[in-house]
């Protein structure tokens, strides 16, 4: 089973991408900040497959979180959500080392995608 970091600062949407994570079969570790998802990444050994970060949060951001965990992590997957849709945005999450970039509002299906 492919184990999951969630980090969401808003309660709704975290809420609804572990549901629909867990729903779909996936391990899911969920963190509400920056802080928080480079704790439980500590925590969990670094045992996560994929990591889906929201780029706009308090303290740590999601693009200093994407930062961290690809200089701990090379083979990890890293998913940026956001409702910031400029190109430069996109730009600077995937240099910083993710994977993909979604943009919100976003269906399950996307997500699972």
């Amino acid at each position: 089973m492919k184990k999951i970091l969630v980090c969401e600062d808003e309660a709704a949407i975290r809420d609804f991408v572990v549901i629909n994570l867990t729903r779909a079969g996936y391990d899911v570790v969920e963190a509400d900040c920056g802080e928080a998802a480079l704790q439980k990444y500590d925590e969990n050994n670094g045992d996560f497959d994929i990591a889906i970060l929201d780029v706009m949060m308090p303290g740590i951001d999601g693009f200093q979180v994407c930062k961290e965990l690809r200089n701990r992590n090379g083979g990890i997957g890293i998913i940026m959500l956001s409702a910031k849709t400029q190109e430069m945005d996109k730009v600077t999450g995937l240099m910083l080392g993710a994977d993909d970039y979604v943009a919100k509002p976003f269906s399950p299906s996307e997500l699972l995608a």
